[in-house]
């Protein structure tokens, strides 16, 4: 497929750096934009551990322990913050925990990389407003997520 894309900007930690494909993960993001329609949004996608993810996972989400994803959207209205005007097209933030991610990987006998295109298209899905708090909108999001997901297979 060979997608160029500026608008997907990835921070992996040094630790992680030999175990993940920045340009598979870059290319999922930039995707899963287009696919949705938003090809010249721009997102973040932080590949960190797991002590990271659970502290905000606990800050934001009242959640203990680290969880696999989390997205942190730029376009919900936060009280006093104004987004200026050069960053309306920026969407926000993905960060997915690698340690629990290879864990998960193996349970499901899925490889690091297949798991992690997964979590990417999740997370953008996520800052473009889909959610799967009931089952309606699960169905949704995983239909959104599976035409993604076999997009991407067949641009291999």
């Amino acid at each position: 497929m060979g997608l160029i894309v500026s608008n997907v900007e990835i921070q992996i930690d040094e630790m992680f750096l030999s175990e993940v494909n920045e340009s598979d993960v870059v290319r999922a993001a930039a995707l899963a934009l287009a696919h949705e329609g938003h090809a010249d949004a721009d997102v973040t996608v932080v590949l960190t551990g797991d002590d990271e993810v659970a502290e905000l996972n606990l800050r934001y989400r009242g959640v203990e322990g680290a969880t696999d994803v989390l997205s942190f959207s730029a376009t919900e209205p936060v009280e006093g913050f104004v987004l200026a005007p050069e960053a309306e097209s920026y969407l926000g933030d993905i960060l997915i925990a690698v340690p629990f991610t290879r864990r998960q990987a193996e349970a499901l006998e899925r490889s690091l990389g297949d798991e992690l295109r997964l979590l990417v298209v999740h997370g953008v899905l996520h800052l473009l407003g889909y959610d799967h708090a009931s089952l309606d909108d699960e169905a949704l999001m995983w239909a959104r997520q599976d035409a993604i997901l076999r997009e991407l297979a067949q641009g291999e």
